[in-house]
């Protein structure tokens, strides 16, 4: 049972499922060794943070086995390469892959107009690119180009990217 089924949808209720679930698991654990804390495929992942996308089962991923960064849209900005550098100097993952998809709400709203709406709402304006896109092949294909003109990534030989159709469950070349 996921927090989607519980019926009341408090925070309350919500983070006491969370709780819940999080005790139970360390109970089920408690006899496991340590991982380490290296990736074993020594293999960073990013992507979106779109709900319906289950990342480790989509790509066959145990616990301990890759680093996954997610965010809106799965964009590689200045906060995703720093924890790749991270990834990739101190904690050694040497591929990295990057998943977009299909029907990501980056692909309906535009920067100025997102920007525009919480200025009008708070008063501010804020400082960050929401990163919108219209095609998800062309977004991933820009994240990579990202990637490659970073001075501080070591390991740029091996990026892949990738579009998740989340009508199909299709994992397609980026």
């Amino acid at each position: 049972m996921g927090v989607s089924d519980v019926s009341d949808h408090t925070s309350t209720a919500v983070v006491g499922r969370l709780t819940a679930a999080a005790d139970a698991y360390a109970v089920a654990r408690r006899d496991e060794s340590r991982r380490a804390v290296e990736p074993s495929l020594k293999l960073a992942v990013v992507a979106c943070m779109d709900s319906r996308i289950d990342l480790f089962g989509l790509l066959g991923l145990d616990i301990g086995e890759a680093h996954v960064m997610r965010n809106a849209g799965g964009v590689v900005t200045d906060d995703v390469i720093r924890s790749l550098v991270v990834s990739q100097r101190v904690l050694g993952t040497e591929s990295i892959v990057l998943v977009h998809h299909t029907d990501c709400g980056l692909q309906k709203i535009t920067d100025d107009g997102f920007k525009d709406s919480l200025e009008a709402e708070i008063g501010i304006r804020p400082p960050w690119a929401l990163e919108g896109f219209k095609d998800p092949f062309v977004a991933v294909r820009q994240s990579v180009n990202r990637l490659l003109h970073s001075p501080f990534l070591a390991h740029k030989d091996n990026i892949f990217p990738f579009v998740y159709d989340v009508d199909t469950h299709r994992l397609m070349p980026g």
